[in-house]
């Protein structure tokens, strides 16, 4: 298992660990205050004042996971943010049992947070093998105090642009740097439970700036696995977004990426990002990704790969698949993913915000994998719900039967925006009618 686990697991579930102070603060006198369940507007003030000081120690942890020399400065804070939360401890314990009304037990919340407090404690000891243990073991727990699986939610941790590979009877999910380094890794065999791997590209090229890497996407080529991602350009003159190219003998790594410089990055429209590579009945490798928008609007690119997965076939050029046109994307189309079955092609995209509950998928229909494509539907394939908010980063893939679905990420409702966390939710998706449909949930 790669040992590059960093501090930033603690980002990924601060939420959950609040929760878990919360429930010790209230078990002493859980029987004696069931009788106030009525004082909601009570409980309604402090849970908001929760959420304030929740999203002030989570963009705490998110310095300290960037600036590592700060441990100090992040403990110093820590106590000072459970001191905040002491002062609202009086208006929670009246209104206690409004936690079983909702469905999770206090031992719940203990396994949960227990999990989290341990994998912390092994974090600081330098031991992420028995980290990522703590972590599997309080999954469970912690996707019950997330809101349980009705919603699809797989994966109670951040988890930002997923993408999903079946490899023999293992599938393996990539997604944006946050638990582990670079790229993270988890793994499943049912599609329910997930095991954190590590990190699947330990180190960057020289071009490239350290924790800035988003949106991975893999193939199996040859006898190779090819791991496409985006990276921030380094040094002077840098500073925009550039996609490459790393190889592994693998599926979880580790990646190696020995590249000079960017496979792609188009300056003049703001920067390449979320590539998405795609391999065509004939065998034919393409790669999809979005430009960010600089003297054109955000737009999807497409362009067919040589054989290698490496570079672009000599003389190719890009072409421009589509560009927000339709109200609900407010100027923005991104994370591409392109399908083929019975002869047609899909183009699942995302657009609107990402940081924001209006954050939505969408899918276009296309002639070939370099377009033209068209928008069949006048709204979302996908947006916000009860049980999420901002559903976005998606990928398609398909399990052992051959069955398709959707995996993408979203935020918890009322914890919306950097720096909360995008957990993991997969759907079922049908793409046999005129237009796609979702399905159940694993």
């Amino acid at each position: 298992m790669p040992s590059q686990w960093s501090g930033r697991v603690i980002l990924a579930s601060i939420g959950v660990l609040l929760v878990g102070f919360l429930a010790f603060a209230l078990t002493t006198d859980l029987q004696a205050h069931a009788r106030e369940r009525h004082e909601h507007a009570q409980w309604s003030g402090a849970r908001k004042d929760l959420s304030a000081i929740r999203y002030d120690l989570a963009a705490i942890t998110y310095d300290k996971a960037l600036t590592t020399n700060q441990r100090t400065a992040l403990l110093a804070q820590v106590a000072s943010t459970l001191g905040q939360l002491a002062t609202t401890e009086q208006a929670l314990s009246a209104n206690n049992a409004d936690l079983y009304v909702q469905g999770v037990s206090i031992g719940t919340l203990e396994n949960c947070v227990g999990g989290i407090q341990k994998a912390y404690q092994q974090i600081g000891a330098h031991n992420e093998n028995l980290a990522a243990e703590d972590i599997s073991a309080s999954s469970a727990a912690c996707l019950t105090v997330a809101g349980g699986t009705s919603s699809g939610l797989v994966y109670p941790f951040d988890f930002p642009d997923p993408d999903v590979l079946l490899v023999g009877g293992t599938y393996f999910a990539y997604a944006t740097n946050s638990v582990a380094g670079n790229i993270q890794i988890i793994k499943s065999t049912d599609l329910t439970t997930w095991t954190p791997v590590g990190n699947a590209l330990p180190s960057l090229p020289h071009w490239a700036t350290p924790d800035a890497t988003w949106a991975p996407a893999v193939a199996h080529i040859g006898a190779n696995y090819l791991l496409y991602y985006a990276a921030e350009v380094a040094g002077p003159g840098g500073g925009e977004e550039c996609i490459s190219v790393a190889s592994a003998a693998q599926p979880q790594g580790p990646f190696v990426d020995n590249s000079s410089a960017p496979l792609e990055c188009q300056p003049s429209l703001g920067g390449s990002l979320d590539p998405s590579p795609f391999i065509d009945t004939d065998g034919n490798l393409y790669l999809v990704w979005k430009s960010n928008g600089g003297t054109e609007p955000a737009t999807i690119w497409s362009e067919q790969l040589e054989p290698t997965g490496t570079a672009f076939l000599a003389n190719a050029t890009p072409s421009q698949l589509l560009v927000p046109t339709q109200a609900w994307e407010s100027g923005v189309v991104e994370a591409p993913d392109l399908v083929t079955s019975g002869g047609r092609y899909l183009l699942f995209y995302s657009g609107n915000n990402w940081n924001s509950a209006n954050y939505a998928i969408g899918v276009a229909i296309c002639t070939g994998p370099l377009g033209p494509c068209t928008k069949p539907l006048s709204q979302p394939l996908l947006a916000s719900t009860s049980s999420f908010d901002g559903p976005g980063g998606e990928s398609v893939f398909t399990d052992g039967s051959g069955s398709y679905w959707l995996a993408f990420d979203a935020w918890v409702p009322g914890s919306v925006g950097y720096p909360h966390s995008r957990d993991l939710y997969l759907r079922r998706l049908n793409i046999l009618g005129a237009t796609p449909t979702l399905g159940s949930v694993p």
